[in-house]
């Protein structure tokens, strides 16, 4: 058993290292005690812009407040269907049915996890307005299919980059874009353990388009245009000040961030790659992976077993995710199944998270591909 603990993230290693940079930025806040809205907003919004190479980005408080936003913003209509990945986090579905909208579940591509752009034509109804791509675990979805299936069925197109943030998406023509930046609208979190991540709750929405940029801005500031005078139902959701400080030192070592990551990632496929109980994760050929998780695979229905085992030898690990959204009991009754989601069903009894994050030391690393391959 390794002296040290090993976590999944290590977010206390990652502030001592960045500690001043990080005090400084929050102490000009306090002095300033502009805690709502404060320079340090707007200034963060046009870092993210510049580096994503988007015109508008709008920071809100979080991920979800984000999607819910961005399914407001394009005026859909109770009844409208809204087509998601069965397997995700749940906070797509969940912000589609606050909305009055029917969650459309298809199933996600085997090698990379994200949803499968050829079992979402299948799912398109008179009644389905947009598609939610969800860049999974770190790589972008194939978004060049998405976008023509949205372009030839007049749907809308949401990416929620909340975990695949300078994730790079390239065409088939050599074109390369950002994830998050290639639908209609894209959604972010700062949750404290994403690839980009704040001390608390945070969040934003890109756009290329001028007028949804002014939509989602006002939706998310009380629906106001100006003060007191209030358009359109809006909600209160903004990006504190004192997370936008954090998010803008944080910001300029993304890419450090990033590296890191994959390095950890690399030396995971080189160890794991022979392991006959397991599959490593694929990269795909269209997307960098930013590997905000290492997810395998571990065959023969042996996933739960080998957690146990990993505990017991002081090694963390996650299940993402347990239960595909069919089969969430909030959902069963409202959500339409388009095809089967067989692979959904059976990422969700055998994926597993092992620790990667930007302070990993070698020696934790090799402790736990070790125990792996003893177990």
């Amino acid at each position: 058993m390794l002296e040290e603990q090993i976590q999944m993230v290590d977010l206390h290693g990652q502030y001592l290292r960045f500690k001043e940079e990080i005090n400084g930025a929050m102490q000009a806040v306090t002095d300033s005690c502009a805690f709502i809205n404060g320079p340090q907003v707007k200034t963060f919004a046009g870092h993210l812009a510049d580096y994503l190479q988007v015109p508008y980005v709008i920071p809100c408080g979080n991920g979800t407040d984000a999607l819910q936003i961005a399914l407001m913003a394009l005026e859909l209509q109770s009844g409208d269907e809204v087509i998601l990945p069965a397997f995700t986090y749940i906070a797509a579905a969940e912000v589609v049915a606050l909305l009055g909208l029917t969650p459309v579940l298809v199933d996600v591509d085997p090698c990379t996890f994200n949803i499968d752009p050829r079992k979402i034509e299948a799912a398109v109804s008179e009644r389905t307005k947009a598609v939610v791509a969800v860049h999974l675990f770190g790589q972008a979805c194939d978004m060049e299919p998405i976008m023509a299936l949205a372009d030839a069925y007049h749907l809308y197109v949401v990416e929620d980059n909340a975990q695949s943030i300078g994730a790079d998406y390239a065409f088939s023509d050599g074109k390369v874009q950002k994830a998050g930046t290639i639908g209609h609208i894209g959604t972010t979190s700062f949750f404290p353990s994403k690839p980009l991540a704040c001390y608390g709750d945070g969040g934003a929405l890109m756009t290329s388009d001028e007028a949804l940029a002014a939509r989602i801005f006002m939706i998310a500031n009380h629906g106001q245009e100006c003060k007191y005078q209030h358009r359109r139902i809006g909600c209160n959701s903004r990006l504190d000040t004192l997370q936008a400080a954090v998010l803008d030192v944080k910001l300029k070592h993304l890419e450090e961030f990033t590296e890191a990551r994959r390095l950890v990632a690399r030396q995971y496929d080189e160890a794991l790659s022979s392991c006959d109980s397991l599959v490593i994760p694929a990269k795909s050929t269209f997307s960098t992976h930013v590997y905000h998780q290492y997810t395998i695979q571990v065959k023969d229905g042996r996933r739960n077993a080998l957690q146990r085992l990993l505990k017991e030898q002081g090694i963390p690990s996650m299940i993402y995710y347990p239960l595909p959204v069919h089969r969430q009991e909030a959902y069963r009754q409202i959500s339409r199944v388009s095809g089967n989601l067989d692979v959904s069903i059976r990422l969700c009894e055998s994926v597993l998270s092992l620790p990667i994050h930007t302070e990993m030391s070698l020696g934790q690393q090799q402790y736990i591909i070790e125990k792996l391959k003893d177990l």
